[in-house]
């Protein structure tokens, strides 16, 4: 049976190095969470806490109602999958995924025809069945993933933890045993969290992301609020192409060199502050009267997408732009930018600060 499990006010450090800093945290029964962040933001120690593989030095992590301390590895039923797999290079396929059965207590354990069908069942489930006498080394990598997992899932957990589960393996695979994953886990409920470097693995499995940052959670919510309307100038960076724009706030506008560039539905934000915009949401329009305006430096092609990177007058560096939906223009010519959406931040010196939108509206 699925549990929610709720981290809270968690703290973490190791020897002088804060690696939790106050982190809360719920994830329902049949949930899926992406954990999303840099290196050494936090996510792999936060799995670790939760699985019982550390120590809380504060706060804590509840299991349903029950406090995690008071509960031994076993009793937890955590299901775990590492980024290498983890298996054991002597032991077959078969022997990996009843490991955990065949270690339970003598009082515990099932026959050993249950484990045999419990097995087969699982093999069956991840899609390798015929290969429970082969051993590790004779599997490609997916494979192996697809092993691990069977012998996570083997001890019937109440929660699932995957870390990097598909960092070692090549592009393709990765997109197909994603998309393997995600029904998997609609088929079968459990509590799921999964570490994961690659946003765009983390916006199409997730139900939700929590974005970390340094030890702390930026921002937790669907895939879609966190893209459209992140929380912070860390989120708009780090999640996804984006363009910084310096700007000046006054008067319910974001000014470029004097000209208004976007509106904005907070007309209590004022002085510096930097103006995010998504490549998707600015359009190419003509030179004269446009907020924006520039040269077309670059055009490029990233699959079936086009780009264009645009010198701004008075910004010295380029702004990605692009052209799905657009003409293509010419190398060399002279265009006019619209900002159909932003989100503004105060500038870097008060970043401390929170007063952000996206959407904003057109100017």
């Amino acid at each position: 049976m699925s549990v929610t499990v709720t981290v809270e006010q968690v703290t973490k450090s190791f020897g002088a190095y804060p690696a939790l800093r106050g982190v809360s945290l719920a994830v329902q029964p049949g949930e899926l969470v992406a954990l999303l962040g840099p290196s050494g933001s936090g996510k792999t120690t936060l799995l670790r806490l939760i699985a019982g593989l550390e120590t809380i030095e504060h706060g804590r992590v509840l299991f349903n109602d029950t406090d995690s301390r008071r509960l031994s590895l076993r009793e937890r039923r955590i299901g775990f999958v590492f980024q290498h797999y983890a298996l054991f290079k002597h032991m077959s396929v078969a022997k990996n995924v009843a490991f955990g059965l065949r270690a339970r207590p003598r009082a515990e354990r099932p026959s050993r025809p249950e484990i045999a069908a419990r097995v087969a069942e699982l093999l069956e489930l991840v899609q390798l069945p015929g290969l429970a006498d082969r051993f590790p080394s004779q599997l490609s990598g997916g494979q192996r993933q697809r092993v691990a997992l069977a012998r996570a899932l083997a001890i019937e957990p109440r929660v699932l933890l995957l870390d990097e589960p598909f960092g070692a393996l090549d592009a393709q695979v990765r997109k197909d045993l994603r998309h393997w994953l995600r029904a998997l886990h609609d088929r079968l409920g459990h509590a799921t969290l999964f570490v994961t470097h690659d946003q765009e693995e983390a916006l199409e499995l997730a139900d939700r992301v929590a974005i970390l940052n340094d030890g702390r959670i930026e921002q937790v919510g669907t895939p879609d609020e966190v893209y459209d309307m992140p929380a912070s100038a860390f989120v708009c960076e780090f999640l996804g192409v984006t363009n910084r724009l310096p700007v000046e706030v006054a008067d319910g506008a974001a000014l470029f060199n004097g000209t208004a560039v976007l509106g904005l539905p907070d007309r209590s934000l004022s002085g510096p502050a930097a103006l995010y915009i998504r490549p998707q949401h600015l359009g190419i329009v003509a030179p004269d009267g446009a907020g924006l305006s520039g040269m077309v430096a670059a055009l490029r092609r990233n699959g079936p997408a086009r780009h264009a990177e645009i010198a701004v007058a008075g910004l010295g560096k380029t702004l990605d732009v692009d052209l799905s939906n657009q003409a293509l223009p010419a190398m060399g010519e002279r265009v006019g930018l619209r900002v159909a959406r932003g989100a503004v931040f105060p500038a870097p010196r008060d970043a401390a600060a929170t007063a952000g939108t996206w959407p904003a509206e057109k100017a």
